[in-house]
C-alpha cells in the first residue's frame, strides 16, 4: 500500500521484529564489508537452513527435485540460491537479485613505497566515489593474499578497538588556497589516494628503512613478502561499526547500503519461505560498480549455467527447458533508490522521489536522462506487483533517480530482462548513496523484507 509514513502504520509486534531485523543486519553490514565477506556470510546462513552445495550434489552424481535447497558460490564472490517449486520449467521462478560489491579504494599490484621517510600503499578506487571524500578518514584493510606457494592469508585489519587503522593526508586548510580555486572533481586527485602505512625506520637500513620496517612486520605477522601484493585482492574500507543513527535510533548509518541493503532482506526472505509453491532464487553478485562485467559480475554466464546444471540434475535439461525456465521467471532487481533529500532538493523532482521511512521504493527505469541503460518495466508486471503488496500490507512507493537531466545510473536490471522475463528494481532509498558511510531508515529495510517475501510467495 502506498502510505505516507510506514512508521505510522505499525503494532507493536512490527517494532519488535523490525528492530530484530535492523540488529541482525547492523552485523551483518559489520561483518561484510567486502563482496568476499558478504558471500561467506550468505552461505553460512544458507546451511544453516538445510541448503546444500550444488558442486556437492554434481559431484556426488545425486539428483534434484522439487522441493530441495541448495546453493552455488562463484570464485568466492557470487552465490546463487534455489529453493525449488513445483514446475520450474513451466512456473519459471520468483528471483530476487542484488549486489554486493560496493565502492572502495583497491590496492593496486605493486602498491608498496616510500616517500620522504613515510610509506604508503597505492590505491585505484573502485565504482563511482567523490574521492574527497575518503580523505583524512580512519581505513581498515580488508581482503586476501595468495603468496607464491599458493597459500591465501585473509586480511582484515582496523576493525578491531586494538588494531591500527590507516589514512589519506590532505592539506591542511593553510596552506589550501589553490586546493579551493578547484571544483570538487578535481580538488582531490585520484592518484592522490595513497594510505599512510608507517614512519617508523628499521635500524640499520640506509635506504627507504620505513618500508623496508613495514615489510618485516608484514613478513612477521602474515607471512607476506612484497612481491605477494602482485596476487593479492586487498580494499581499503571505513573503519567502524554501522550504528543506529538519530536521537530516536530511527535510521542506520554505515558502509556498504549499496547494495547490502537490499542483499540482506532479499537472503532472509529466501531463508524464510520454506516450501515456495514457485521456485525462489535469491543472486547476489559481483561488480555491479563497475558495469556488472568480469567473471563474477551478471554479465558472466554464471547463473545461466548454472541452472543448465540444475535441469541436468533434475533431468529435465535442454536447452528449450533452460529458455522457457528464464523466459517465465520474474524478478526484482533488488537496489537501492536515491533517498529525497532536502538539503539538496534541487537535483529532485519531488513527486517522484523516495523518502527515507515510506517503504520499499520501485524504480520503473534507472539508467541516465533518456532512459539510457534503462530496463522500462511492464505496466502489467507492476500490476501484479501492486495486488501482491497490498495483499500483504507491505508499503511502497516509487521513484526516479533524481530529474530527468540530472543524471542517472545502473543496476543489473537489464542484463536479466534479456532472457525475457519480467524485472523491476526495487529496493532501499539511501542517503548519501555512495559515501564512505551512507544512511538508510530501518522501517524501510523492514518493507523491503516484507515485500521481498510476499513476492517469492504470491507472484
Amino acid at each position: 500500500m502506498i502510505h505516507e509514513n510506514a512508521w505510522t502504520t505499525y503494532s507493536a509486534d512490527d517494532h519488535k521484529k523490525l528492530e530484530a531485523l535492523s540488529a541482525d543486519y547492523i552485523d551483518f553490514l559489520n561483518n561484510g564489508k567486502t563482496e568476499r565477506e558478504c558471500a561467506q556470510l550468505i552461505v553460512e546462513m544458507a546451511k544453516k537452513k538445510g541448503y546444500k552445495d550444488l558442486a556437492d550434489v554434481i559431484a556426488k552424481g545425486e539428483k534434484l527435485a522439487s522441493g530441495d535447497k541448495i546453493y552455488t558460490v562463484n570464485m568466492g564472490k557470487m552465490v546463487m540460491m534455489l529453493n525449488i517449486g513445483k514446475d520450474i520449467i513451466n512456473d519459471g521462478m520468483n528471483i530476487l537479485g542484488a549486489h554486493i560489491d560496493s565502492p572502495r579504494l583497491d590496492l593496486k599490484q605493486k602498491p608498496l613505497y616510500e616517500s620522504e621517510e613515510l610509506v604508503y600503499l597505492d590505491t585505484h578506487y573502485y565504482g563511482g566515489i567523490k574521492k574527497y571524500q575518503y580523505v583524512t578518514m580512519p581505513l581498515a584493510l580488508h581482503g586476501v593474499v595468495v603468496k607464491a606457494d599458493g597459500t591465501k592469508v585473509t586480511i582484515n585489519i582496523g576493525e578491531k578497538d586494538d588494531d591500527p587503522v590507516f589514512m589519506i593526508s590532505d592539506i591542511l586548510i593553510h596552506l589550501a588556497a589553490e586546493q579551493m580555486k578547484k571544483v570538487a572533481a578535481t580538488a582531490v586527485e585520484g592518484e592522490s589516494l595513497d594510505i599512510l602505512i608507517g614512519s617508523k625506520p628499521l635500524k640499520g637500513e640506509e635506504k627507504d628503512a620505513v618500508k623496508a620496517a613495514v615489510i618485516e612486520l608484514l613478513k612477521e605477522k602474515y607471512g607476506i613478502e612484497e612481491d605477494d601484493f602482485i596476487s593479492a585482492e586487498i580494499e581499503a574500507v571505513p573503519a567502524g561499526r554501522a550504528r543506529e543513527a538519530g536521537f530516536d535510533r530511527s535510521m542506520i548509518v554505515g558502509y556498504g547500503h549499496d547494495d547490502r541493503c537490499c542483499a540482506y532482506p532479499s537472503a532472509i526472505a529466501m531463508l524464510d519461505v520454506a516450501d515456495p509453491e514457485t521456485t525462489s532464487c535469491g543472486l547476489f553478485v559481483d561488480k555491479e560498480e563497475i558495469g556488472s562485467v568480469g567473471a563474477t559480475g551478471m554479465e558472466s554466464h554464471f547463473f545461466e549455467d548454472m541452472m543448465r546444471e540444475v535441469l541436468d540434475r533434475m533431468g529435465i535439461y535442454s536447452e528449450i527447458n533452460l529458455n522457457r525456465c528464464l523466459r517465465n521467471s520474474r524478478m526484482l532487481s533488488s537496489d537501492v533508490s536515491a533517498g529525497y533529500d532536502p538539503l539538496y532538493a534541487d537535483r529532485f523532482e519531488k513527486k517522484n522521489a523516495s523518502k527515507l521511512g515510506h517503504g520499499l521504493t520501485f524504480n520503473k527505469y534507472t539508467g541516465a536522462r533518456g532512459k539510457s541503460g534503462a530496463n522500462d518495466a511492464n505496466a502489467e508486471y507492476i500490476g501484479k506487483l501492486r495486488q501482491v503488496l497490498d495483499k500483504h500490507n507491505v508499503v511502497y512507493q516509487t521513484s526516479e533517480l533524481g530529474k530527468v537531466d540530472a543524471g542517472g545510473g545502473g543496476t543489473i536490471a537489464y542484463i536479466l530482462s534479456l532472457y525475457g522475463m519480467q524485472v523491476i528494481d526495487c529496493g532501499v532509498p539511501v542517503l548519501s548513496m555512495h559515501a564512505p558511510w551512507e544512511t538508510i531508515s530501518k522501517a524501510d529495510l523492514y518493507e523491503a523484507y516484507k515485500g521481498y517475501k510476499a513476492f517469492l510467495t504470491e507472484c
